[in-house]
């Protein structure tokens, strides 16, 4: 059972957040399907809990849902590349929000992401999420980037699939999700199979340049705006969804 004070700040969440449009809704599987997307900084997991249209899990990593580990976690990831004079603002406020934090990503309907031994329990819960008809979310760029669209992805979330596979002899597909703040929309791309006759690395490799090129061509078939990257840079600095050259 959800946690009263959680459902409140859900409420008043989703009374300021702005509505999302939903388009590509013919895109999303009746299969077991993981969907992957850019993540916007705080805007595409937010957008997912609000306007998904089904049932889903979000992967959260884990430091977000453990007090103690909240502050660094948080400030390093979402604050460190804000500008200098700034940065002991959120130094501050990285350590206020802890309790928050957990309240909120234990009580949303999240996935722990664990990046030690219990990373197979990460696997473990969302093939059971998967084998109940949730589909997963997955945000998995890094601060590499791509192009002005996307930050590479890490590759490891791909091994869902294979486990999946492993458990239910069923193909697990991969559908793109485009993030767009500024245009307020959340828009699902063809998936992409995995497929298990294939070496779990080559597809990691296939499935995550499919998903990349997929999310950018999304955005480039948009009304020009400016695209919300990964790293929390000053938005001056956030590019345009301008195909380069």
């Amino acid at each position: 059972m959800k946690s009263s004070l959680y459902l409140v700040i859900k409420r008043i969440v989703s009374a300021v957040f702005p509505v999302y449009q939903v388009e590509g809704i013919e895109n999303l599987s009746h299969g077991p399907s993981v969907i992957v997307g850019n993540h916007s900084q705080a805007f595409g997991p937010l957008a997912v809990e609000l306007y998904f249209p089904g049932n889903h899990y979000t992967w959260c990593i884990s430091e977000m849902m453990e007090r103690d580990k909240v502050a660094d976690y948080a400030y390093k990831d979402f604050w460190s590349k804000k500008p200098l004079l700034l940065r002991p603002f959120f130094k501050l406020f990285s350590h206020i929000i802890p309790p928050l934090s957990e309240l909120i990503f234990t009580n949303a309907d999240t996935i722990p992401v664990y990046r030690d031994r219990r990373v197979l329990k990460t696997f473990q819960l969302s093939c059971d999420k998967l084998k109940a008809g949730a589909a997963i979310v997955i945000f998995p760029e890094d601060y590499t980037k791509y192009n002005n669209i996307v930050h590479e992805f890490q590759r490891g979330f791909v091994h869902v699939a294979k486990y999946y596979y492993r458990q239910n002899n069923v193909a697990v597909s991969f559908v793109p999700m485009y993030v767009c703040p500024e245009l307020k929309k959340l828009v699902f791309g063809k998936p992409v199979m995995y497929d298990p006759d294939s070496k779990v690395d080559v597809e990691a490799d296939r499935i995550c340049k499919y998903l990349q090129e997929s999310i950018s061509e999304i955005a480039y078939s948009l009304l020009r705006h400016r695209v919300v990257p990964y790293p929390n840079v000053s938005k001056k600095n956030y590019p345009f969804n301008e195909r380069k050259s």
